[in-house]
């Protein structure tokens, strides 16, 4: 790698950094707003169906253990309910509630609204940007908690 492409993919890692620190810190905001902090309003964000504890546990990238305490408080708040599986009594899934579905738009919404004042390009550039992304993320492969 030439000096000059070390220094540019440098600069692009920052630019990256910076850019997710920004869209982080106004979600972070709006969790706040909310009354939620901000692991559980990434949970609401990534529970757009049931799905068993141990999956929130992979999409927060953390331990199983510390989403029991995630769960037990987004019960408490009326946001999510624990609901066996069918299949397996053993396995709990998680289901939004109707005030975690409302509230789960409000973050949507609000990060939506943030990232279309922040990407405030043209079109064919955040198409070039989409796509580049997109490509960077396909070549790093699967994550677990990546969705």
């Amino acid at each position: 790698m030439s000096e000059d492409v070390d220094r540019l993919v440098g600069d692009l890692a920052d630019s990256v950094f910076q850019v997710a620190g920004l869209l982080r810190a106004n979600f972070d905001a709006a969790a706040a707003e909310l009354g939620l902090p901000p692991v559980q309003a990434m949970a609401l964000m990534n529970l757009d169906a049931p799905a068993p504890m141990r999956r929130l546990a992979e999409w927060l990238r953390c331990d199983a253990s510390n989403v029991t305490g995630i769960v037990d408080g987004l019960e408490r708040r009326g946001l999510v309910e624990r609901r066996p599986d069918p299949g397996d009594r053993r396995v709990k899934h998680l289901v939004l509630t109707e005030e975690g579905e409302r509230k789960r738009a409000l973050l949507r919404d609000g990060r939506h609204a943030h990232a279309v004042a922040l990407f405030d390009l043209p079109e064919a550039e955040l198409t070039r940007l989409r796509d580049a992304l997109r490509q960077v993320v396909s070549k790093a492969g699967p994550h677990p908690g990546c969705r």
